[in-house]
């Protein structure tokens, strides 16, 4: 029997019931989620989510846990955040919200498979090395010798294969493989992954590890594609990962809410003030002390060569620190010490905290905050970065005044 746990960001549950193992292999691989026994009750246990959402399964436990700002404007906000998506582009998934994330997933991935294949599957050379025992592409007299010994038949052959099962096919059928491994409740979600894997049926099976899934560059002949495939790299990045506990297997698609903002208010600053990452974005490491012991690496950083124009930090939750109370506010007067800046900018997700100003005693520094909602329409939400824009503009010009 299926046993549901619908969790919501932040927000503390009632209690449920876990084994040692699920409780073991949630904490291994949701580590944000806090879980905490119930006092007098063996085997109940409270669960807190942290910065963590997405979907986990454990044997027969399926854990859910609900974004803040719902599960189709996190992934809107997310692929936008890729970088390799227009607002209108973005568009063309309607994301549709269902009950859970898994289902959302398969229903936009076979929308844009349809949409992608509607002009054929893309198709593409691969070169092959092989035994036949006629002549085919180039023979490889090095290989023939070598293995052969002289001996004529088969002969040792390389040739190109115009194929189906190249790396973009590749890409999408790995990527429908991995939601459907999840546990979904929409019939036509199960069709529509069903109907990726017939259409992909010559396309070989990879396994893409999530720290290695392969770019692909666009071009006019395969650009209709790019849709389907980003899509397919995002659901990869955010879904592989095991662990294994006695007999109890775990998998999922979880997403990281600290590092989606931090990348989404990167990409769309950029994309505001029309600079690339050449000048704006996370630069290396730069130092607190002069003898280059003490690093720091703000999120948000403009420069021109070696020089800082702007520095900032993005914060989807503010830290709650009871032994270092506005811990954020420190870690931006150690960036603008650091870099000499006179400003700095920390930016937060709407609800963690209001806009202000403080003005450091005894410094010449000042410590602005603004924050950004994410809630309504992808255009929406980039009307407010526009604004915020502006405001990056303004504080790079006290530098250069």
């Amino acid at each position: 029997m299926i046993r549901q746990i619908d969790l919501e960001e932040y927000e503390k549950s009632e209690p449920h019931s876990l084994s040692v193992s699920e409780r073991d292999t949630l904490r291994e691989i949701v580590s944000s989620l806090t879980i905490e026994p119930v006092a007098g009750k063996e085997g109940e246990y409270y669960l807190t989510p942290g910065f963590t959402v997405g979907a986990v399964e454990i044997g027969d436990l399926s854990v859910f846990i609900q974004p803040k700002i719902g599960i189709s404007q996190l992934l809107s906000l997310a692929c936008y955040a890729m970088g390799v998506f227009e607002p209108k582009e973005l568009r063309q998934f309607d994301f549709e919200d269902q009950k859970t994330l898994p289902d959302t997933l398969a229903l936009a991935l076979a929308a844009a498979a349809r949409r992608a294949f509607t002009r054929g599957l893309l198709h593409g050379y691969r070169i092959e090395a092989e035994a036949l025992y006629s002549v085919r592409g180039r023979i490889r007299l090095d290989d023939q010798i070598r293995h052969r010994f002289g001996i004529p038949m088969p002969i040792e052959v390389r040739y190109d294969e115009f194929t189906d099962d190249i790396l973009a096919n590749q890409l999408v059928k790995a990527a429908a493989y991995r939601v459907g491994r999840m546990r979904l409740r929409s019939q036509s979600a199960r069709s529509g992954l069903g109907w990726i894997a017939g259409i992909l049926d010559n396309v070989s099976p990879v396994e893409f590890p999530r720290n290695s899934v392969p770019e692909i560059h666009f071009d006019q002949l395969n650009e209709h594609y790019k849709g389907v495939v980003s899509l397919s790299q995002l659901i990869l990045r955010h879904s592989e990962f095991e662990a294994v506990r006695g007999k109890i297997r775990a998998s999922g698609f979880l997403m990281n809410m600290n590092s989606f903002f931090q990348k989404f208010v990167t990409q769309a600053l950029r994309e505001a003030l029309g600079i690339s990452a050449h000048v704006f974005g996370q630069k290396s490491v730069c130092s607190l002390d002069e003898e280059n012991r003490v690093g720091l690496r703000p999120d948000l950083s403009w420069w021109n060569g070696s020089s800082y124009l702007f520095v900032g930090d993005a914060k989807y939750k503010k830290v709650a620190n009871e032994s270092i109370p506005n811990a954020d506010l420190y870690q931006m007067l150690a960036y603008t010490t650091a870099l000499d800046l006179p400003v700095g900018l920390l930016i937060y997700a709407a609800g963690e905290a209001d806009g202000a100003a403080y003005q450091v005693r005894h410094s010449g520094k000042r410590l602005e905050i603004a924050v950004l909602d994410l809630s309504g329409t992808l255009d929406k939400v980039l009307a407010r970065i526009e604004r915020m824009a502006k405001k990056v503009v303004a504080l790079r010009d006290e530098v250069s005044c």
